[in-house]
């Protein structure tokens, strides 16, 4: 059979011997779909409701935990903590569901054992395999049938049947599809780990994210203790969930209150320091961002910017010369959040603002005051949303009074609000030496 036309046959080598002819009763291709169109409402609903997993901030974020025959990928910079999170995962849900299953591919089962002895995650019913070979991760998948599977890295799997290399771009997306396929058709909830680049994204074909049920990043900051966890795509539920972890000498332990995590160390009366009533997701967090000023003898002042958008920050010096008056064309700025938070929405506007002005002017900023507010160009300030959360924490924390924007809605609070139009306003209101 020849796929298109030929003067000559590769078999005998004649010219002008090959003739076309119509197989009878060849298949053709149906265009009848298998099964019609039904309306939404007939079909049955699957079961999607998620199990704990026990570790309540990763339960958290996926909105209560993993779904049967979900497959979740977990990425993150090298040495940041997801080997050790997989461990925890494992061994919780090995005391609550039983045997649990660790492929591992780039560490050998002693290694594992060392470090699942020293995070206390030793449980018989933890089962190790090392292998990178992807039919024989599926035999394991098939034999053992584990309450939960993680594959440690996707990267390093390999199908016999494809003569690329591990790690390759065909390697990946077809490993990845068929785990997913497996973990489809077996309920086991399969969890793969996987390396991302210099710039955070996940190295090997974007279709690996998009095969893939929930894409989970767990990110921080290596010079502090706090580890997040977000979701940047999960089809059981909402991605506006955070994750806080904190690193000890036994693994990761959870963070239910990081707003007093941040705030444990603050000193109040001194210039400088405003509390920032920010929100990641949908979970508040009360932030002390810091400023210092202080006199230059460089050309171009230093603008040095830790936890915040180096930007964001410029803009905000701009503003504040051109609308409240505050100098500091001939001075060093260093504007910081403590305790390896990062602040990156524009509700951080106007604290990072007042901080500056206090550090500038050296007059203490109130110390039981949360202050939140998004600046524009003109000086104004404008709403930000989740106002009810973040007046919340405010409350919950012990804090007396909060700073919004005029234009924010009226709510019901247990903390004194106080209300300004401009950035101008609201120097005035609390550094009435500006």
């Amino acid at each position: 059979m020849e796929p298109k036309w030929s003067g000559r046959c590769a078999g005998c080598g004649d010219w002008n011997t090959l003739a076309e002819e119509l197989l009878e009763g060849a298949a053709v291709a149906s265009l009848a779909p298998a099964e019609p169109p039904a309306p939404i409402t007939a079909v049955r609903a699957g079961d999607g409701t998620p199990v704990p997993t026990g570790v309540d901030e990763f339960d958290r974020v996926l909105g209560g935990g993993l779904v049967p025959g979900s497959v979740t990928l977990l990425g993150g910079e090298p040495g940041i903590g997801k080997s050790t999170l997989v461990l925890h995962l494992l061994a919780s849900v090995a005391r609550c569901s039983g045997t649990v299953l660790y492929v591992t591919g780039e560490e050998s089962v002693a290694q594992v054992r060392s470090r699942a002895e020293r995070v206390g995650a030793l449980d018989d019913r933890l089962l190790l395999a090392s292998c990178t070979s992807l039919p024989d991760v599926l035999a394991h998948l098939e034999s053992v049938r584990p309450s939960l599977c993680v594959v440690d890295s996707i990267q390093t799997l390999h199908d016999p049947s494809l003569g690329s290399a591990p790690g390759s771009v065909a390697q990946v997306r077809e490993c990845a599809h068929r785990l997913v396929v497996a973990a489809k058709a077996s309920g086991v909830p399969v969890v793969l780990v996987g390396h991302v680049t210099k710039d955070g994204q996940f190295s090997g074909p974007q279709t690996l994210a998009h095969v893939v049920d929930t894409v989970l990043s767990l990110d921080g900051d290596r010079h502090h203790d706090v580890r997040l966890l977000r979701a940047a795509k999960h089809r059981f539920g909402s991605t506006d969930e955070l994750g806080l972890f904190r690193t000890v000498d036994s693994g990761l332990v959870a963070v239910p209150d990081p707003s007093s995590m941040f705030l444990a160390d603050r000193r109040e009366g001194v210039a400088g320091s405003v509390v920032c009533a920010a929100v990641d997701g949908r979970r508040p967090l009360l932030v002390e961002v810091q400023a210092l000023v202080v006199p230059s003898t460089l050309p171009q002042p230093r603008r040095s910017v830790q936890g915040l958008d180096a930007g964001r920050v410029a803009l905000l010096l701009a503003v504040l010369q051109q609308r409240a008056g505050v100098l500091v064309t001939q001075h060093d700025v260093y504007a910081a959040t403590v305790g390896g938070a990062r602040l990156v929405e524009p509700a951080a506007d106007l604290a990072v603002c007042l901080a500056i002005v206090s550090a500038a002017l050296q007059v203490p900023f109130p110390g039981d005051v949360a202050v939140c507010g998004e600046v524009g160009l003109g000086g104004e300030l404008r709403q930000v949303g989740r106002l009810d959360r973040r007046l919340a924490e405010a409350s919950r924390i012990g804090l007396g009074g909060a700073l919004i924007p005029d234009g924010s809605p009226e709510l019901r609070s247990d903390v004194r609000v106080q209300r300004a139009s401009t950035l101008l306003d609201a120097v005035r209101t609390f550094v009435p030496e500006a």
